[in-house]
């Protein structure tokens, strides 16, 4: 995580200066201005869930995510967190706080990423938006051939780890 955080500063101290040096100072304070009106309705938002990743990850017992969750819990945790990823409301930031909290609790390699890979792909809550601008042809099509890549994303993850180990 700190890794991520050094160079995302890096990006918006490099676009900082070149906003500076395309622009001169009113670029650069337009700029800051725009990411003070993308930042701000965020912030609220931001808060409640990290406090509700804060409450999960307290309130679920070690001992449940180690027997549902884990990389031993086998096929029955992949399909768990393939079910919880489809049903995860708001997409990714909701649920990347959850999988930080369950992975702070011990889940598995592979649950994690085939939580996060079927929120990503398979999010209920985008359905009715897809069908509306593809049409439910196009987004059948669409959920037909995502179905089962989180579940195969989380086998590869736990081979990986297995073999890194």
């Amino acid at each position: 995580m700190k890794i991520a955080t050094v160079i995302m500063i890096g990006f918006a101290v490099a676009l900082g200066a070149y906003c500076l040096w395309k622009g001169g100072w009113p670029l650069f304070t337009d700029g800051l201005r725009a990411g003070g009106r993308a930042t701000l309705p965020l912030v609220p938002m931001l808060v409640v869930v990290f406090l509700l990743a804060g409450f999960a990850e307290v309130l679920v017992p070690r001992e449940l995510v180690a027997r549902w969750l884990s990389d031993a819990s086998g096929p029955r945790g992949l399909l768990i967190a393939w079910v919880a990823g489809v049903i995860t409301p708001g997409g990714g930031p909701v649920g990347l706080p959850i999988a930080a909290a369950l992975i702070r609790a011990g889940a598995g390699v592979g649950v994690i990423v085939t939580y996060v890979t079927s929120m990503s792909l398979l999010s209920f809550v985008r359905l009715p938006l897809e069908v509306g601008i593809y049409g439910p042809r196009i987004t059948a099509f669409r959920v037909a051939s995502c179905v089962v890549l989180p579940l195969v994303a989380g086998v590869i993850a736990q081979v990986i780890a297995l073999l890194l180990r």
